[in-house]
């Protein structure tokens, strides 16, 4: 199989990653639930992978970064934490139901700036109209998962920090790709998946949590600290850690980041927008192909996405899976993205690029879409 659905999982790990959850599995227990040899090496372990997620991403302290499920779990605590029943939020054009959805249910009353695909400007422009005083949050997508389009977390972030609103950033996209500073940012939490970018397990994700912004957890029970009271520790990370840890997960995931130190960001960034150049340059040459994507990659990662006149993107996508090629098709969860880009109604086929794809993979998928389409290549 030709794995082009990154932006959902990475399929592809490094070899690394599936050894360490062995070796976890092998010879750790519990942190924090005993000071035996095996409760010993998985408080190390989770020590050690708050620290490399720690310098990462520009905090100080490895105790403000905690293990999440994933992103969704990470971004229910950073909303609920900050917004309450009816809050006032203002969100970008292209957030994930990881983000609507939990605010729906809050009853959040939603400001939506919208701009057109790959304008960063007009996207800080709808920030800076609708950021007020009175505005309970502020989140925003570092990436589209749609569309790949980098948005200009920078500049919204300080017009939050003139206003004083809190910023939450959606990093789904971007962890391990992108750089993000969490104490330049100022933000008050960055929620992202370790099984993406970073290159982890599934089941496994981190909140980033700012000095001194109130959190609240979303789960009681045990953390193996001051079990005496009836309260969630006061404290980090233990307040937002209720009950067993994913040791395993958590050690792939120590591998995973510490592979993508190694290799670095810019290497890993431009080998993926090596491919989807090379992808556009052939897609380009279709007829009757849609291509959304920025002049020159400008703003753009390795997430592409495209439509074909004449076919449903369902029909596309199940006709690249007979041919051995995994891609993405629908409204990716994110309806907001589709309906600021106007493919609501169609949809599109989505192209997302890891470390692990190569340029031979990428003049297959083209043959199969000629294929697909009727057309030679």
């Amino acid at each position: 199989m030709i794995y082009f659905d990154s932006a959902a999982t990475s399929f592809q790990k490094p070899a690394s990653v599936a050894a360490a959850m062995w070796e976890a599995l092998a010879s750790m227990s519990s942190p924090g639930r005993g000071g035996y040899p095996a409760a010993a090496r998985a408080a190390d372990t989770a020590f050690q992978c708050r620290s490399e997620l720690a310098e990462l991403f520009g905090l100080k302290n490895p105790e403000q970064v905690v293990f999440t499920l994933n992103a969704t779990h990470a971004l229910n605590i950073a909303i609920k934490s900050l917004v309450p029943p009816e809050g006032k939020v203002v969100v970008s054009g292209y957030e994930h139901n990881a983000v609507t959805r939990p605010l729906e249910v809050l009853g959040a009353r939603i400001s939506v700036a919208a701009a057109p695909l790959f304008e960063p400007k007009a996207v800080t422009a709808a920030f800076d109209r609708l950021i007020a005083p009175d505005v309970n949050a502020v989140v925003c997508n570092h990436v589209s998962n749609v569309f790949g389009f980098i948005q200009p977390v920078e500049e919204i972030a300080d017009i939050c920090r003139k206003r004083g609103v809190p910023f939450i950033v959606d990093a789904s996209q971007s962890a391990g790709i992108l750089p993000l500073n969490m104490e330049t940012l100022g933000a008050a939490f960055i929620a992202m998946p370790g099984h993406k970018g970073l290159y982890g397990p599934q089941g496994t994700g981190v909140l980033l949590c700012g000095a001194g912004v109130p959190v609240r957890p979303l789960m009681e029970g045990g953390t193996g600290s001051q079990s005496i009271q009836q309260q969630m520790p006061d404290f980090l990370p233990d307040r937002l850690e209720a009950g067993t840890l994913n040791v395993p997960g958590i050690a792939g995931l120590l591998a995973g980041v510490r592979y993508v130190r190694r290799g670095g960001l810019n290497k890993i960034l431009d080998h993926e927008k090596h491919l989807t150049q090379m992808t556009i340059q052939g897609l380009e040459t279709l007829p009757g192909i849609r291509v959304y994507a920025s002049p020159g990659l400008q703003n753009q990662t390795g997430v592409l996405s495209l439509t074909a006149e004449g076919l449903d993107v369902e029909t596309i996508g199940s006709a690249l899976e007979e041919r051995g090629i995994a891609v993405r098709t629908g409204i990716h969860c994110a309806p907001y993205a589709h309906r600021t880009a106007g493919t609501l109604d169609t949809g599109t086929v989505r192209l997302s690029f890891s470390d692990f794809n190569t340029p031979e993979e990428v003049a297959r998928l083209l043959r199969a879409l000629c294929g697909v389409l009727g057309r030679a290549f």
